[in-house]
C-alpha cells in the first residue's frame, strides 16, 4: 500500500490566504498529477483531512468548490470521484446548440441531442499568430488542425475548426482521433492526461462563406453564428482553440447561466 503523501508546508503553516483555498490548490495539484485518475474515488474526507492536518469542515469546503466547478463529483453512498469526461458531461457543460423550441411552451427547451460528428480534415500545420497567441505558443510551432461537421437529426448544423498543440498532444494521430471511444474531451483526458475544466467563449454574427455553403447547405451570404472557444485546463492553461460556425436558421445557441463553467 503506498505511503500517504506528506502534508505540504504551506498547508501545515498557512500564510496569506484562506486555508480552504490552499487545501483546494493542493487537491488540484494532486488531481493534475493524476494521483487520482478520472472516475477514481478520492480517499474519504477524514483520511484527507488528517493527511492535510485540517478540519473536516475546511476539507469539505474545498471539495464543495471543486464539485461546483465540475472537477469532482459526489455520488450518494459511494464517495467523491474525479470527474470523467463523458457524453452526458459534454451535453451538460460544453455543447450548447439545440433545435429551436417552436411550438413548445415558453421556458420548456427541447431535450438536448448528442450530435453526429464527421471529421472533414486532420492536418499537422504551423501555428499562425491568432492560434499561437491563444494557446501560448510561438508562431510557427507545430499544431494539429481538425475540421469536423456536426449534425443534429441528420441535418448539418455546425462546422468546427479545432487547433491543438502538437507538443502538448504528443502521439496524437488521425487514426487515434477518429477511433476514440467517446468525446474529444474524453480522448484528451484519458489518453493524454489533459482535462478540460472550463472554456471562455466569444460569439459574433457572420455571413456564410463558401465552406459553410458547401458543408452546411446554407445559402450564400446567409447569416450564421460564429463562436470561438478557448478550452482551459488546470491553472488556466489553454489546451484547445475551437471556432464553431453554426447554422442558426433552425437552431439556437443556448447558455444556462445557472450552470458553473
Amino acid at each position: 500500500m503506498p505511503t500517504p503523501p506528506t502534508p505540504t508546508r504551506e498547508l501545515l503553516n498557512p500564510g496569506p490566504g484562506v486555508l480552504y483555498l490552499q487545501v483546494k490548490r493542493e487537491l488540484l495539484r494532486r488531481i493534475e498529477a493524476r494521483e487520482w485518475k478520472p472516475a477514481q474515488a478520492l480517499p474519504n474526507e477524514r483520511t484527507l483531512a488528517d493527511q492535510m492536518q485540517v478540519s473536516i469542515g475546511t476539507l469539505r469546503r474545498a471539495v464543495d468548490e471543486l464539485v461546483h466547478e465540475h472537477v469532482l463529483v459526489r455520488r450518494q453512498g459511494k464517495g467523491t470521484f474525479v470527474v470523467l469526461h463523458s457524453r452526458d458531461r459534454y451535453l451538460f457543460q460544453f455543447f450548447r446548440v439545440q433545435a429551436r423550441p417552436d411550438g413548445l411552451p415558453l421556458g420548456l427547451p427541447p431535450e438536448p441531442e448528442y450530435p453526429q460528428v464527421q471529421c472533414l480534415g486532420f492536418e499537422r500545420q504551423r501555428a499562425d499568430e491568432a492560434s499561437a497567441a491563444a494557446l501560448r505558443l510561438r508562431v510557427g510551432d507545430p499544431v494539429f488542425m481538425i475540421h469536423n461537421r456536426l449534425s443534429l437529426s441528420g441535418r448539418p448544423v455546425v462546422l468546427d475548426r479545432i487547433v491543438i498543440s502538437a507538443s502538448l498532444f504528443k502521439g496524437m494521430t488521425e487514426k487515434r482521433f477518429l477511433e476514440r471511444e467517446s468525446t474529444i474531451y474524453n480522448l484528451y483526458q484519458t489518453d493524454f492526461g489533459i482535462t478540460v475544466l472550463r472554456a471562455q467563449e466569444r460569439a459574433r454574427a457572420i455571413l456564410a462563406t463558401r465552406e459553410a455553403v458547401r458543408h452546411l447547405g446554407v445559402a450564400v451570404g446567409a447569416p450564421l453564428l460564429e463562436v470561438q472557444r478557448l478550452a482551459l485546463s488546470f491553472g488556466q492553461r489553454p489546451v484547445e482553440l475551437r471556432t464553431s460556425v453554426i447554422a442558426s436558421q433552425r437552431h439556437d445557441y443556448v447558455s444556462d447561466l445557472t450552470r458553473s463553467e
